[in-house]
């Protein structure tokens, strides 16, 4: 989740030559599905631990046991963090605008709206994700398929919101509900401004990605380490519910998500892995309403279904058709005749 939500993290190596008679076990598409089940579900753990933590525990707790499986691997591995001052720079900026910060908003927003609803509207991180790739990164530059998936998919947020209810009749139960949808949109717009900054000046790096993938969520956490103690007190309701959640949230949500990530755009691409984006509402909707009970207004599906849409032409997953060039039906029609 990255939230991506903690989709957004530096980009693989290349993958070696495959070897011959070679099978893959699993193969990627089990990776994948597993990778949204597990992203789709983060939601429902946001929301489950939100009710007894402050949001900023539930993203320190969040931060350290995502951060301590990938340190583990690594380690084992025989691999070591970076020790350039430069790169621990950036990847800490990249921390806090792909981890530390959206995942505090999600605890904000998780205390005010269902987890169904935090998963549509998380949908719309690959919308600010390209925004922010075209003001950033100089190889990207707005087309026709982009500009209409833009269009398209802020259509759908304005769907998800509802914007045509009047004010007049928003009470303060609306309120919360619109607080926290725009705390979700905050975090996306994070993911958006994150992911390019990642691929500008931490990706191109000689590191592993699960060197670097260390580094962000150790540099993450550092700060909630410092901010937690400060604003909030030990929690006095812990429930053990909550502690799983958190502690599921932090290892498979995004300490084993990474990994599996990174596993799938090895096997299949970057382009098929940032597919699992369009997955996720739809588990994190199911989630929601089979194991929490929770309900949702008839637009907040349909503007999940149109964001998912914009989204899709954003990263050229769908592309739009050009016309055919006028008169060039007939110049071939002529050509045929010999004229």
């Amino acid at each position: 989740m990255s939230t991506l939500p903690d989709t957004a993290a530096p980009s693989a190596p290349a993958p070696a030559a495959p070897t011959p008679n070679r099978v893959p076990f699993p193969g990627w598409r089990a990776k994948f599905v597993l990778l949204a089940l597990i992203w789709g579900m983060s939601f429902v753990l946001i929301r489950t631990g939100a009710e007894v933590l402050a949001p900023v525990q539930l993203s320190l707790g969040r931060m350290a046991t995502g951060a301590l499986p990938l340190l583990a691997v690594l380690f084992l591995r025989g691999g070591r963090l970076p020790s350039s001052p430069r790169l621990w720079g950036h990847v800490f900026v990249a921390a806090l605008l792909l981890n530390t910060v959206p995942f505090t908003l999600f605890g904000y927003a998780g205390q005010l709206i269902p987890s169904a609803l935090m998963g549509i509207v998380n949908a719309s991180t690959p919308l600010f994700g390209v925004v922010f790739a075209m003001l950033i990164l100089s190889d990207e530059r707005p087309d026709r398929g982009r500009v209409l998936g833009l269009g398209i998919g802020f259509l759908g947020v304005l769907t998800v919101f509802g914007v045509w209810n009047s004010l007049a009749e928003v009470n303060v139960a609306d309120d919360d509900a619109l607080l926290g949808m725009l705390l979700v949109v905050a975090a996306t717009v994070c993911y958006g401004i994150g992911t390019p900054y990642l691929r500008r000046f931490v990706a191109g790096s000689p590191h592993t990605a699960l060197e670097l993938s260390a580094l962000q969520m150790l540099l993450g956490t550092l700060p909630l380490l410092v901010v937690a103690p400060l604003t909030t007190g030990l929690p006095t309701e812990l429930t053990w519910r909550a502690a799983l959640a958190v502690t599921a949230l932090g290892v498979f949500g995004t300490g084993f998500a990474y990994i599996l990530n990174y596993a799938v755009v090895r096997a299949a691409g970057a382009t098929v892995a940032t597919t699992v984006t369009y997955v996720v509402p739809v588990v994190a909707v199911a989630a929601g309403v089979l194991l929490l009970g929770e309900t949702l207004s008839w637009n907040q599906p349909l503007g999940a279904a149109v964001i998912i849409l914009g989204a899709a032409l954003c990263q050229g997953v769908l592309r739009v058709r050009r016309p055919a060039p006028v008169g060039g039906g007939r110049r071939r029609d002529r050509a045929r005749e010999g004229v």
